[in-house]
């Protein structure tokens, strides 16, 4: 996201090299881009690893890794890898039951003022079991969702700031409005309106 950023500014810099410039423009995100994001934000603990329930030293845990960004539709699918240990914690064991699955959530891409935005979560694939499935509901249906938005103004805004010991230019990001978002096959994109001022 922030390589994508950093091109955005570019191409607004040297489309005109005066001293203001507002243009709209269509921005195509990766879903690359937004798994880094994701894995960024959210799977940042030991091992790329969330936990739900628990942590990394904890005898019972549930938690996810391996988040795995696509587009199907006009929905952004993210599938990930779920491990737990439901039970009781005795002596420093867990006693109960050790599953391992795959769930998936779709969530439709939503433009929020400077940021990039998802709603209408849908699970489209759980585990088995009850118990797993009422831990993993909250997290795929809500957390999951805010931890992939992403305020595009205040990335954008800190990329600029280092402009000029890359390009020679102090860069302002002025303002930068978000239209609309649409998956398109292999892309989503992001409909943005922004003014750069060049000094």
């Amino acid at each position: 996201m922030k390589h994508l950023l950093r091109g955005i500014a570019l191409l607004l810099l040297f489309g005109t090299m005066g001293t203001q410039l507002a243009r709209a423009l269509d921005v195509k995100v990766s879903a690359q881009a937004l798994e880094r994001t994701l894995r960024a934000q959210l799977f940042n603990g030991p091992e790329g690893r969330y936990y739900i329930r628990g942590n990394a030293t904890s005898a019972c845990y549930v938690y996810a890794e391996e988040p795995h960004v696509s587009f199907k539709d006009d929905r952004v699918m993210v599938h990930v890898r779920t491990h737990a240990k439901l039970g009781t914690s005795l002596h420093g064991a867990c006693l109960g039951v050790a599953l391992t699955t795959d769930a998936d959530v779709s969530v439709f891409p939503e433009a929020q003022g400077e940021s990039i935005g998802f709603r209408d979560a849908r699970v489209e694939k759980l585990s088995d079991s009850r118990e797993l499935n009422f831990l993993l509901v909250p997290f795929l249906s809500h957390k999951l969702p805010s931890e992939m938005k992403v305020n595009a103004a205040d990335l954008m805004g800190k990329l600029l700031s280092q402009s000029v010991a890359s390009t020679g230019y102090t860069l302002t990001l002025d303002s930068l409005k978000l239209h609309s978002m649409l998956v398109d096959h292999d892309a989503l994109v992001v409909d943005v309106d922004a003014a750069l001022s060049v000094q």
